[in-house]
């Protein structure tokens, strides 16, 4: 009994440092294998935070005026990228979720800077195997800080209308519960592909700044 508890204890202790994980451990990660994985630290009114440690990621940065335009043009540099156009000529399992790095403040029509990044796999993560160098210069790997972000979790379809309600509704309510938060941008985070017309999932994030505020 206790050699079959220290056998559970290793393997929880594993899948959390592992940061990317079995989707089986989330209840919205359906359609890949692995998902990015996170420790709940609270939760608030209308959100909750989340600690998440450094994670590997391919990236592109595009200029757009809608995020979705945005997505289209990262989406397909991104996705050769994962199929083979790497130096290492190898298939990179696609991970949930996708993230996309955008601005708060801007006009209708203004043209901003995005960045769209694809997860790697837990393989990559644990440096069980260096990362392949893209091909195309515009796809970089980057490493996302151990972080804590402030998380709003909605269903639908993510576009750039229901971006900023969500993001604006998120921050109204860390302005009312008095949080301090990292201002001027923030994360919409897609774990759906175009394919799945039920039961998406989608979040906003706002990183954390100074200690998280959560509900008394």
């Amino acid at each position: 009994m206790v050699y079959v508890a220290g056998i559970i204890v290793l393997a929880f202790a594993l899948a959390v440092e592992a940061k990317v994980g079995d989707s089986s451990l989330s209840s919205f990660c359906s359609e890949s294998d692995e998902c990015l994985l996170y420790n709940l630290t609270c939760k608030g009114v209308g959100y909750e935070v989340r600690r998440y440690e450094a994670t590997k990621w391919a990236s592109v940065e595009v200029e757009s005026v809608f995020m979705e335009m945005a997505i289209s043009k990262a989406f397909w540099k991104l996705f050769r990228y994962i199929m083979g156009s790497n130096e290492a000529g190898i298939k990179i399992d696609m991970a949930a979720p996708v993230i996309i790095k955008g601005p708060d403040s801007r006009s209708m029509w203004q043209s901003s800077g995005f960045t769209i990044n694809f997860l790697l796999p837990s393989t990559y993560q644990l440096n069980q195997a260096p990362v392949p160098k893209p091909i195309d210069s515009a796809v970089s790997i980057i490493e996302t800080p151990d972080m804590q972000v402030y998380v709003k979790s909605y269903g639908g379809w993510m576009s750039f209308i229901s971006s900023r309600m969500q993001s604006r509704a998120l921050r109204s309510a860390m302005d009312a519960a008095g949080a301090s938060y990292v201002r001027g941008y923030h994360y919409d985070v897609g774990y759906n592909s175009p394919m799945k017309m039920t039961n998406r999932h989608n979040e906003v994030w706002y990183a954390v700044e100074g200690e998280p505020v959560c509900a008394v």
